[in-house]
């Protein structure tokens, strides 16, 4: 299993946690599509960026799908992305969380998750109009997927 990263100087992506699942882990049913799609956005120099909450609901999924190990070097990449300038990642604060608790009341009947709302204040708050996910809970709040 391979985890991708490229920093860019013409846009910022949102990358949501099918995307990050899809890059990481092979047997899932979207890597050839997430590989796709990341080469062009590779190609068009995209800057990406991901929350805390993402990252911690891939970590989640990866220790129970594909195991501890890949968990923990999904991590590590990460880390190592973050530090190098490569992905930036956001860490919820008291008030982004409010504004995502406030969305989240506001969607009874779309099964959004917290995380997906505090994934839509990070992207408004960041002028994000673009989304590497799978997820068409973005496309509902406005924003396009890169699909």
């Amino acid at each position: 299993m391979m985890l991708l990263f490229m920093a860019g100087e013409t846009g910022m992506i949102f990358v949501d946690t099918g995307a990050w699942i899809a890059l990481t882990d092979t047997s899932d049913q979207y890597h050839s599509e997430a590989i796709r799609i990341y080469a062009e956005l590779k190609k068009q120099k995209e800057q990406f960026l991901t929350t805390d909450y993402v990252i911690d609901e891939c970590v989640t999924r990866l220790r129970y799908d594909a195991g501890h190990r890949i968990a923990v070097r999904f991590l590590d990449l990460l880390t190592h992305s973050e530090h190098t300038g490569i992905l930036q990642v956001i860490h919820i604060d008291k008030a982004l969380f409010q504004k995502a608790i406030s969305i989240f009341r506001q969607y009874d009947s779309s099964n959004l998750s917290l995380t997906d709302c505090v994934s839509f204040v990070v992207c408004s708050m960041y002028e994000i109009h673009k989304a590497f996910a799978f997820d068409q809970h973005f496309t509902m709040m406005g924003i396009s997927l890169c699909i």
